[in-house]
């Protein structure tokens, strides 16, 4: 008999905590897709549950008054998604993408103040966007099978919702309204190869590499005569992205190469544009061997400003270049005393400022840089990782936010309550989902390196964690390795460290040289000696946790996905003081893996020149070189159809290990890229690596247990016949 809600709900809040399993992260419930209705009075977001029987993760659609934090769930979709809500200008009206009536995408209405949701669209292949107009009299739908994609126009002033659909020569890409609802700017292939889908249909699906493909360009449409116009030209650039600004008529935009083997990823080649749509007047901003930012326009129509590395030198810090829209000289802001780099910009509604995020340590946080001056200001304080929106009607912050004991949840603020966390409006509350866990305390702690530096790293303690007693550790190495690993709720298959906590680890995350958030000397330092010093500054912390008295010398492991995979190769055949590592996604031979993988650019920065030009340094910091070493029990994890770091660098790994008897397996994970987005694959992923630690360091009797796996999953189905 199940007992009533309220009974249920009181009965879990007098549950003892327990310890957090592998199931229950995969269970954990996640806000995304937050939006704020124009005059701020009302906040729309998703919600995430999983369904194991379609393995598949559906969201369902919130609504909250900002007012009273009063909260109301809109949709209950069990087996559908509705995503992407988008409030009315005038407030009355949210709409989203769902599948819930078909397998195709489509829009819907529905009124704030309640009813049933309407269908707005009905267009064969689905919706890949849309969007009010400014003045909310319209909704501009993008859909339709690749071939075939275009514009459909919905009228909001009558009950019919009339609708134009608008007919270019070639499939549409993209689309956004002008700031007096006047225009829709689009992007739009020169040309359509009218054999490509019917060779493909007919089974001709052989793929040639970096075939080549025809130029992209901007378009505009007068919404009121239907009249197209071409505004961008030329076959030696795809105009690919653009920003409409908040007023006036400047377009900022991003091209890339159309050199057919001049691929997204290996790409240095993309360019900045300022384009003036009444006149289709285009100037070229940049012409160099980085990839800049997408300009943005000052919503005051006076300033031009975009993201590019500093003197515009591939892998140095970035910088906001800003000067008059007339032109003249390019402003390098902030000046060279502030060692952060800048990322996700906007502007302030009345151009006063730009906002952005940077990380500083073991936190992310949110500043303010002031074009007048070129002085940044650091604007929240704080342990924790957060990412914001600016609302350009009210000027309000809306925020979200995690550390390591909350998942991530939304909340609002002005710019004079964002340096006081306590001072936000709350928005949502997700984090109470974790009241009936045990979790690990988490610190940020310190260490000197071999050669003095100091270096940083979370350490998580075992739930009920005693002084004095030594815990097994394990040690995950972030990917990237041009990332950090921070102070953020580790609820996901990729982190999961309070499961291990749970179980009585201690776990080590060391932000070790090459990381971001310790200034551009310390992120630069490996380049031209990839491995040795971060494998240095990762041991050093190893040996601190050890000194403090907190790990067994005795009970190490290690595990890491990407650069994480690689440095757990490279500890792999340098060490033999660990008991077990799992690598997932790591390389092997960085000379097979140079022509294998989606990206060049980078590693012939590391590694200085190609591997045809240095050969035997590439040779030297592959983990392969010294596979004879390596004596440590290894999991092995990799997407079958990973561009990134190929499949072939974990068989290679391997492989090697049983030639030479090590205990050693390999799991592939079926049509998986470089993470894994499939729910069963993300829970075998922890089941495995957790329980390969328990082997190996505990002596657990078996590495995976199916009877187990199956019997957990809630709905796993029988086989016929039981």
């Amino acid at each position: 008999m199940k007992l009533p809600i309220l009974l249920a709900a009181a009965a879990l809040a007098w549950a003892e905590p327990r310890p957090m399993k592998p199931l229950d992260v995969m269970h954990l419930k996640q806000v995304s897709d937050g939006i704020l209705s124009r005059d701020a009075r009302w906040f729309a977001h998703t919600v995430s549950n999983l369904d194991w029987k379609a393995g598949k993760r559906y969201t369902d659609l919130v609504l909250v008054e900002t007012a009273t934090g009063r909260s109301r769930q809109l949709t209950y979709t069990r087996d559908k998604n509705e995503r992407s809500p988008a409030f009315s200008p005038d407030g009355r009206f949210l709409a989203f993408e769902s599948d819930r009536e078909g397998n195709s995408i489509q829009v819907y209405l529905l009124a704030v103040d309640g009813g049933e949701a309407r269908k707005i669209s009905e267009i064969a292949g689905g919706v890949v966007s849309f969007a009010f107009s400014k003045d909310g009299k319209r909704i501009a739908i993008l859909g339709g099978t690749p071939e075939a994609r275009q514009l459909h126009l919905f009228g909001m002033d009558s009950d019919s919702m009339a609708r134009v659909r608008l007919r270019h020569s070639t499939p549409v890409e993209s689309f956004a309204w002008s700031p007096d609802s006047s225009t829709i700017y689009f992007t739009a292939a020169d040309e359509l190869n009218p054999l490509e889908k019917k060779r493909v249909d007919l089974k001709f699906d052989m793929r040639i590499a970096d075939q080549p493909r025809p130029p992209v360009h901007i378009w505009e449409l007068d919404v009121a005569n239907r009249k197209e116009r071409r505004l961008t030209s030329g076959a030696d650039f795809s105009m690919r992205s653009f920003r409409t600004p908040e007023s006036g008529a400047w377009l900022g935009v991003s091209s890339r190469s159309t050199l057919r083997h001049d691929t997204d990823m290996a790409s240095r080649n993309r360019e900045a544009w300022l384009l003036h749509a009444p006149t289709g007047k285009i100037e070229r901003l940049t012409e160099n061997s980085v990839s800049e930012g997408t300009p943005m326009v000052s919503p005051d129509g006076k300033w031009v400003a975009m993201v590019a590395p500093e003197e515009f030198t591939y892998f140095r810090r970035d910088r906001v270049y800003l000067r008059p829209i007339e032109g003249g000289k390019w402003r390098v802001i902030p000046g060279k005393d502030a060692d952060i780099d800048i990322a996700d910009p906007v502007w302030a509604p009345d151009s006063s400022a730009i906002y952005f995020t940077s990380g500083i340590g073991a936190t992310t946080q949110v500043f303010s840089l002031d074009p007048a001056s070129g002085k940044s200001r650091q604007l929240t304080r704080g342990g924790h990782s957060l990412s914001f929106s600016l609302h350009q009607d009210t000027g309000k912050f809306l925020i979200s936010a995690a550390d390591s004991t909350h998942t991530s949840d939304y909340f609002l603020a002005s710019l004079s309550e964002l340096g006081d966390r306590g001072g936000w409006t709350r928005l949502t509350n997700s984090a109470s989902q974790l009241d009936e866990f045990q979790l690990g305390a988490t610190e940020a702690i310190r260490w000197k390196s071999t050669d003095g530096k100091q270096i940083e790293g979370l350490l998580v303690k075992p739930v009920g964690y005693e002084p004095g007693r030594r815990y097994p550790l394990i040690v995950q190495i972030h990917g990237g390795p041009a990332a950090a690993t921070t102070q953020s709720f580790a609820g996901s298959y990729s982190r999961y460290d309070h499961v291990f906590a749970g179980a009585g680890y201690a776990l080590l995350h060391p932000n070790y040289r090459g990381s971001t958030n310790y200034g551009e000397e310390f992120r630069t330092s490996i380049v031209g000696n990839y491995f040795p010093q971060a494998f240095d500054d990762i041991m050093a912390g190893v040996d601190h946790v050890i000194a403090q008295g907190i790990a067994d010398p005795e009970k190490l492991g290690m595990m890491g996905w990407s650069a994480g995979g690689h440095w757990s190769n490279w500890t792999l055949t340098h060490t033999n003081r660990f008991k077990a590592i799992s690598s997932g996604a790591g390389a092997a031979n960085w000379v097979s893996m140079y022509a294998q993988n989606d990206s060049q650019a980078n590693r012939e920065h590391y590694f200085k020149g190609t591997p045809y030009d240095n050969w035997d340094h590439w040779v030297a910091m592959s983990p392969i070189r010294y596979i004879k070493n390596a004596k440590t029990p290894t999991l092995f994890q990799v997407g079958e159809a990973d561009p990134r770091v190929p499949k072939p660098q974990s068989d290679e790994m391997h492989m090697a290990l049983k030639k030479l008897g090590v205990p050693t397996e390999l799991i592939v994970y079926p049509r998986m890229p470089h993470g894994l987005t499939e729910p069963r694959y993300q829970y075998i992923k922890m089941q495995a690596e957790f329980n390969w630690f328990e082997k190996w360091i505990r002596g657990r009797d078996k590495w995976i247990d199916w009877k187990e796996v199956v019997e957990s999953v809630p709905v796993a189905e029988k086989p016929e016949g039981n």
